[in-house]
């Protein structure tokens, strides 16, 4: 394939400034990797812009020549969205450097916000204004806002406040020939014909480039209780979570799930771990109330909550925080599901939902099915039971071969997501397609979802500049 001219690097170039436009290979490095280290490429430059006008030069110029663009924000994604791929042509455009928070409006609970700001920084500064932003992701210190949107993120709190695009009012998109689209609404009725917001959210950098974002805030809660509960069953897990929001309502801010297999893995790995309950059981679930009140009204909520489930026959046994630093550790745990896996060996992940009713019996069926195609696979599934989301993830074998294991990995992939499809789930549900599941969409969305998907894609970008050969 026909690599970028020199003249065209330069012209690039005179955009942001020689300091901001990364072309040795070694200043490009911590662009090219991504977290599974599944995905490597190669690029021509890394070009940091600093304004929406810079960003809209440059891909004025990458559509005039052709140059295929890479958006980039914390490059925290796990489906490769974010890499380009090893043509060593595109052209990587690092948000990072758009990281203004234009406003933060207490009335009206909103906050403007640019696409390079760290999720943890914006949840900082909302903070200090006396405000909550909900999203919670375990990349929260190093993620971006662009990047959760361009993904549709969710994390923990998506049960009592939804994910990104229940976030977002409006944006600001630097669409593939350089116009911007400015469409930052600050109000929650608008009936003005297609909402083009959603167009983008989700759409993980194919159709434009986020570059500013109007999102909501929520009041701070005035109390938090958080609970670990052990339980018997998935069963009991679902008829539990019915209980909560019967007696929690929307005040239920968090509902994890969590295998008895997974809990040995983080008390083995993550050193300051332990075991919140005396004795095990084949599940737990992680229970967070926040009270718009107080702390005694959240833990008079949780307590009833538990109270309840042991009367049912639910809960075998729980443990409630004492203090904020014991809930920090109670979500520490849940939060080190993921990273605990790794020095068991090899991980094939799955990011699916399916209805919450339907948990029990999809975890059911997809062990059998596990066990068929890989004997002795220790299955790690873990998740957000409000919105069906569940990670379902199989280590290896112990004393397997790692390689060997990872090889089957599109092998178990399409198993497992034939059962979900089979109980109405998606899927991905929460990291995207990007280039890792570009052949299983394929298989499972409806041709017809798809042929309409191209011609959004026709009509948005026509030149096929915008990160290509990701989602479709």
């Amino acid at each position: 394939m026909m690599t970028i001219s020199e003249e065209l690097i330069a012209r690039f170039t005179a955009i942001v400034g020689e300091k901001n436009a990364l072309r040795d290979p070694a200043d490009q490095i911590s662009y090219l990797s991504e977290p599974r280290d599944l995905f490597h490429g190669r690029a021509a430059l890394v070009l940091r812009p600093a304004s929406v006008d810079e960003v809209s030069a440059i891909m004025k110029l990458a559509y005039e020549t052709a140059t295929p663009v890479v958006p980039q924000g914390g490059n925290t994604g796990l489906v490769g969205a974010q890499q380009p791929d090893s043509s060593g042509r595109a052209i990587i455009l690092s948000l990072s450097r758009l990281n203004k928070i234009r406003n933060i409006d207490t009335i009206g609970n909103l906050v403007t916000v640019e696409a390079g700001v760290v999720l943890q920084n914006l949840q900082e500064a909302v903070q200090d204004a006396g405000r909550l932003f909900p999203l919670s992701l375990g990349a929260e210190g190093s993620c971006q806002i662009g990047g959760n949107l361009s993904s549709n993120a969710g994390g923990t709190a998506v049960l009592a406040y939804g994910n990104m695009r229940e976030l977002c009012l409006g944006l600001e998109v630097v669409l593939p020939d350089g116009q911007v689209l400015n469409d930052l609404r600050r109000v929650k009725k608008d009936n003005t014909g297609y909402d083009l917001r959603d167009l983008f959210i989700g759409a993980e950098g194919t159709l434009g480039v986020i570059t500013a974002a109007v999102l909501k805030m929520h009041p701070q809660p005035k109390g938090k209780a958080v609970a670990y509960a052990g339980l018997q069953s998935p069963e009991d897990l679902v008829q539990l979570f019915r209980l909560a929001t019967d007696q929690a309502g929307q005040a239920l801010t968090g509902f994890e799930l969590m295998p008895r297999i997974g809990m040995e893995f983080i008390l083995r790995h993550i050193g300051e771990a332990r075991d919140p309950l005396e004795n095990a059981y084949p599940w737990y679930v992680l229970i967070e109330i926040s009270s718009a009140r107080s702390e005694a009204d959240a833990q008079e909520m949780m307590e009833a909550v538990l109270t309840q489930g042991f009367e049912a026959g639910l809960v075998q046994d729980a443990a409630i925080a004492q203090n904020g630093a014991q809930a920090d550790l109670f979500w520490k745990m849940r939060e080190e599901m993921s990273p605990a896996q790794k020095p068991e060996g090899g991980s094939i992940k799955h990011d699916i939902s399916v209805p919450v009713a339907s948990i029990p019996a999809f975890i059911a069926e997809a062990a059998i099915a596990v066990e068929e195609m890989i004997p002795s696979a220790r299955v790690v599934c873990f998740g957000h039971i409000g919105d069906g989301n569940l990670h379902y993830n199989v280590s290896q074998p112990v004393g397997a071969d790692k390689q060997a294991f990872l090889a089957r990995w599109h092998e178990l992939n399409h198993r497992i997501h034939t059962i979900v499809m089979s109980y109405n789930g998606s899927i991905s549900a929460e990291h995207g397609i990007g280039a890792l599941k570009r052949e299983e969409l394929r298989a499972f969305k409806q041709p017809l979802a798809l042929e309409l998907m191209h011609r959004i894609k026709q009509a948005f970008d026509p030149k096929n500049i915008m990160n290509p050969d990701k989602l479709l």
